[in-house]
């Protein structure tokens, strides 16, 4: 069994239930693998860690900015506790090395390994909360998650993009965008669509998604870069 000293040491947070600690990155794929392990999957960790990371990203978006709306703050914190991101902080941390996974999960490296770490993010939180209390898991997420907050807020990155896009096509160029799905493939249980975002009769982005909506979020981010709208 991997240890997490190295972990505790890079965290600064030392378990006084080591077994609680291990068992937030336990993936359910190790549990099934090795069913005479006495310790559990992290599912019920990542739901109690949940609820505290909203809580503790809502409180702080909520009194850092005392002029936006609800919607907007809705926005920012949707932005802001999202999969890519959490993936991103929990790698940092060095999460990965630690994971408990079968060894089919093991060899896939991409999009499921993203969502892995960002419930095992979750897991982790809701372990330390139990073992060390809420003002600790508040440090731990304001030290290593809070700090993108700046970057969503000045790109504009907790905007709904095609209503971005929108606003910016009208304000810079004067037209209205319109969408057209490109091409579609896949039976009907499976559909991947490509659609096209165009400002007038130019085709200003691309995107791709298992629905239209999906496509067309990703078409206005295309179009949004391209003409760095974002910045």
């Amino acid at each position: 069994m991997v240890s997490f000293t190295e972990f505790e040491k890079a965290t600064g947070i030392n378990f006084k239930d080591k077994d609680l600690l291990k068992q937030s990155f336990i993936h359910r794929s190790y549990i099934n693998e090795n069913p005479g392990s006495k310790l559990s999957h992290n599912e019920r960790l990542e739901f109690l860690g949940d609820a505290v990371l909203e809580l503790v990203v809502t409180d702080f978006l909520y009194k850092k900015y005392p002029t936006y709306s609800e919607g907007d703050l809705t926005a920012v914190r949707s932005a802001l506790v999202n999969a890519v991101i959490i993936s991103k902080v929990a790698s940092d941390l060095g999460m990965n090395e630690y994971l408990l996974l079968s060894k089919g999960e093991s060899k896939d490296k991409g999009k499921a390994r993203q969502y892995i770490l960002a419930n095992t993010y979750e897991a982790y939180v809701g372990a330390v909360y139990l073992d060390q209390g809420y003002k600790i898991a508040e440090k731990f997420i304001t030290e290593n998650l809070l700090s993108y907050t700046e970057e969503i807020i000045s790109k504009k990155l907790w905007r709904d993009a095609k209503s971005l896009a929108q606003e910016k096509a009208q304000e810079e160029l004067g037209v209205t965008p319109s969408y057209r799905v490109l091409h579609e493939s896949g039976p009907d249980h499976d559909k991947h669509f490509t659609v096209g975002i165009y400002f007038g009769n130019t085709l200003a982005g691309e995107g791709k998604g298992k629905s239209k909506q999906e496509a067309e979020q990703k078409s206005a981010e295309s179009a949004l870069k391209a003409k760095n709208w974002l910045e």
